[in-house]
């Protein structure tokens, strides 16, 4: 991570940056930054101004499809976030492209707030998704290990140009890469490979009616 002040840097974007939590509250809550995506992990921050082209809005509509349609099928709860940010005051924060409350027994947070979500209050998601290009080093490194220490369960990383999704259980502070979801058991990753590769041929409907056609005979 990098160790220059905040103060003088923060003007470069998608780096990590030494500062205190109220510089970084600072930055977080400043409108000019309000198309950023913000983390705080070990008192370093990073701000990631939100991809606009088609292949990062195109991949982040196709991710969910597959995990809300094999949810649906399958009977499981569901609550899915989009671009939200995950706040344990003083000490972390991050704001992945999608992330999910799966089962019955978690405190999901309600839809009444614009304000980042407070983990004293309510659990973290235990599926989290980052879908990167310029962003993928970090997204395996930093995050990877932000995400060990947050008290999730699951972590994707997808390498948005090649459509490869790189999946990883956490248990213990530490993570594993897996082929197969534990979170919705049953859930190959290599399918959400193929929606994403069909992505480029294919519109919405064709994908859905295959998705739903594979889980039905799986």
């Amino acid at each position: 991570m990098a160790s220059n002040s905040a103060i003088t840097q923060v003007l470069e974007t998608d780096i990590w940056v030494k500062a205190t939590w109220e510089e970084y509250l600072n930055f977080a809550e400043d409108s000019a930054w309000e198309k950023g995506k913000f983390y705080y992990y070990q008192e370093h921050m990073r701000i990631e101004m939100s991809p606009v082209g088609p292949l990062h809005a195109r991949h982040n509509s196709i991710i969910p499809y597959v995990v809300i349609l094999f949810a649906t099928l399958r009977n499981i709860r569901v609550v899915q976030f989009a671009n939200a940010s995950f706040r344990k005051a003083g000490i972390r924060e991050f704001q992945p492209d999608l992330a999910y409350y799966i089962g019955s027994d978690l405190r999901v947070p309600p839809n009444d707030s614009n304000s980042p979500v407070d983990l004293d209050e309510y659990d973290p998601p235990n599926l989290v998704i980052e879908i990167g290009a310029s962003s993928f080093n970090d997204d395996l490194g930093s995050k990877r290990l932000l995400y060990e220490n947050a008290g999730i369960s699951e972590y994707w990383v997808e390498r948005a140009n090649t459509r490869e999704v790189f999946a990883f259980a956490i248990n213990g502070g530490g993570s594993g890469r897996i082929q197969e979801s534990r979170v919705l058991p049953g859930l190959e990753i290599r399918l959400v490979e193929e929606a994403l590769n069909r992505s480029q041929t294919q519109d919405d409907g064709e994908i859905n009616r295959w998705l739903i056609q594979t889980f039905r005979q799986g």
